[in-house]
């Protein structure tokens, strides 16, 4: 077999640079045109993707890389044009996937129902408030009527309910039980009848020690001698008090005797009246009733006066 040329129509010979040496010009080759082909005239243009040349009529599939551990990676056939990846199995989503809530995430309006449990207590709180206010309004009221074993609170100094004075024309003052200042358990009471104080009113509780009666006397227009009147009633038995003026005891105490000889254990048929001397000073005197030990102090008094 002698060498010679057999054209330039093999795929062998398809030189795409042939264009550049001189007997490739002169075989007619040609730089690369528009239609895509180079090379010499009727040269074989054959196009074929990496790895797909054929040697002997077989085609040769290109081989899939392997790595290290012997496993083969698949390769997906060459594409031309691109695809998004959300194109290809397991590739990304397509749509948002919206983030389930997690554990703190914004729940309810916690700040809004706080403030409308605050204002429930508020308002049972108020309400509350208001019902014991009015409750205590209705057991004063109902604590203010008059009633027969209604006691009066007294201060410690006179107050300008116990006081009397001389009136203008020099006629001397009298005080009923209402007026006076009670203390040391002394009350007002008016379920006896008898006595001749404005509503039959009269102080009882006087039958133990501490009790007292006192009543301030002003304008007393100079220092002389007056008589104490006491209107009492006593159940059927003598008795006796304190007589004090101006924070010393009386020279003669005031007696409250059965003078009437009223039956035992009937308030309502024991009223009397009694009298014991004084000595007044100019102006303002102060005069008390006590029960004392050693005095025998069971009785009424509905009325005071001075002669």
């Amino acid at each position: 077999m002698t060498p010679g040329d057999n054209g330039a129509s093999t795929p062998e010979d398809d030189d795409p640079f042939g264009y550049l040496y001189a007997d490739g010009q002169a075989r007619g080759a040609q730089p690369p045109s528009g239609s895509g082909g180079y090379g010499y005239p009727n040269a074989v243009s054959r196009v074929r993707s990496v790895g797909e040349r054929t040697y002997g009529g077989q085609q040769q599939a290109p081989q899939a890389p392997q790595y290290g551990g012997g496993q083969t990676i698949p390769q997906q056939p060459p594409s031309a044009a691109y695809q998004a990846p959300e194109t290809f199995p397991g590739g990304a989503p397509t749509t948002r996937q919206q983030k389930p809530p997690s554990g703190r995430g914004r729940g309810p309006n916690t700040k809004g129902l706080l403030i409308g449990a605050v204002a429930v207590v508020a308002a049972v709180v108020i309400g509350i408030s208001l019902a014991m206010m009015n409750g205590n309004s209705d057991d004063d009221k109902a604590g203010g009527d008059s009633s027969p074993s209604t006691s009066t609170s007294q201060s410690a100094s006179p107050s300008p309910s116990s006081t009397s004075s001389v009136s203008a024309g020099g006629e001397l003052p009298k005080i009923d039980a209402k007026a006076l200042r009670l203390d040391g358990g002394a009350t007002l009471a008016s379920d006896v009848k008898g006595a001749k104080s404005d509503g039959g009113i009269y102080v009882t509780g006087f039958n133990h020690v501490g009790a007292k009666i006192t009543w301030t006397v002003s304008g007393i227009e100079k220092a002389k001698d007056f008589r104490l009147y006491a209107r009492y009633s006593i159940p059927g038995a003598d008795a006796n008090a304190t007589l004090s003026v101006n924070g010393k005891a009386n020279n003669q105490p005031i007696g409250l005797k059965n003078f009437i000889g009223s039956p035992k254990g009937n308030y309502e048929k024991g009223w009397q009246s009694t009298w014991a001397p004084v000595s007044l000073n100019k102006g303002t005197n102060v005069i008390e009733l006590a029960c004392n030990d050693g005095n025998q102090c069971d009785a009424l008094f509905d009325q005071l006066w001075l002669q």
